[in-house]
């Protein structure tokens, strides 16, 4: 099925693009979710005339990114977990904790954000990837300290 995406979705395609996706994934998931547009003639007329709209609205989405990636840029978090005393973690410390850590800063990333390739289980200083927008990315340091 033909579809023109009205959003960015992963592993799909970007903004703007035509795309042929299987009729399950477009009827059950992207059409419901306002994702996509079925590609016909009078679509795509719609779409034309809207895509500076979105364009707009995408590059002021992408210059707020830019802003909150500017000001995570120094920013360290600590984190206290059970230890071992090798060093390993009881358990992990998860996106929601780093999410929460950092609203303890001032600042509102969603947990779906982060990236904390494949987890953080040890102590110690761990970088974190923070995917603010799909063209801005911005790193933070937490430090694991083990909790006494």
């Amino acid at each position: 099925m033909r579809i023109v995406l009205m959003h960015d979705v992963i592993h799909t395609g970007k903004r703007g693009e035509v795309v042929d996706v299987k009729r399950g994934y477009a009827r059950n998931y992207l059409l419901p979710k306002g994702l996509a547009l079925e590609a016909t003639p009078g679509n795509l007329k719609v779409f034309d005339q809207q895509r500076r709209k979105i364009e707009v609205r995408h590059a002021q989405e992408r210059e707020a990114a830019t802003e909150v990636a500017t000001a995570l840029a120094g920013i360290r978090l600590e984190i206290a977990k059970r230890a071992t005393e090798a060093g390993a973690l009881y358990g992990s410390v998860t996106a929601a904790e780093v999410a929460e850590a950092l609203v303890a800063k001032g600042f509102e990333i969603d947990p779906r954000q982060l990236d904390l390739e494949g987890g953080i289980k040890a102590i110690g200083d761990h970088g974190v990837r923070i995917d603010l927008h799909s063209e801005v990315v911005a790193e933070v340091v937490v430090t694991v300290v083990p909790e006494e």
